[in-house]
């Protein structure tokens, strides 16, 4: 249950965000936080990452539903009891329902965080982005540690198998 609340923070956080750039910028607006690294773009997107499939709106309504019940049942049925995993899933969750809600309400997605990453102008993305990448890691991070447990516990069996 501890893991849903992570993701309606997410969301929260996510959905106060873009409210505030709405409202607040104009579009196109940018504020410069730290100059050439950090800025507050206001930017919208009707595609994917990068812009990627402009306008497809019911494919991704379709795709986010599919996701969003797939990470509720391996929340439900494979993550319990295991943390990593868990939050991992949570910071999904709380990242594919933030854009949903953008797409279903707005017709668009908002960005507004526009970073320079070694003069490379990185493409701008939300709080929502953010957590589905932070997502990603953690599971990155979690498959890894569980395939070096197994790994581990596989050589130890049969270490303790052989001199039986």
């Amino acid at each position: 249950m501890y893991y849903y609340l992570v993701a309606l923070v997410v969301i929260g956080l996510d959905q106060l965000t873009k409210w505030l750039v709405v409202r607040r910028m104009t579009e196109g607006e940018s504020i410069s936080i730290i100059d050439n690294v950090f800025y507050l773009t206001s930017h919208r997107n009707q595609g994917a990452a990068w812009g990627i499939l402009q306008g497809q709106m019911w494919f991704f309504y379709i795709i986010t539903l599919i996701v969003i019940v797939g990470i509720v049942y391996y929340m439900q049925v494979h993550a319990k009891g295991h943390t990593l995993f868990s939050l991992s899933l949570a910071f999904m969750l709380g990242g594919a329902i933030g854009n949903f809600l953008d797409r279903v309400f707005r017709k668009e997605v908002v960005d507004f965080l526009n970073t320079y990453i070694f003069s490379y102008d990185f493409p701008i993305f939300n709080i929502a982005d953010a957590a589905l990448t932070i997502g990603v890691a953690l599971l990155l991070i979690y498959m890894y540690l569980d395939e070096r447990k197994a790994k581990k516990e596989n050589k130890n069996g049969s270490n303790s198998a052989q001199h039986t």
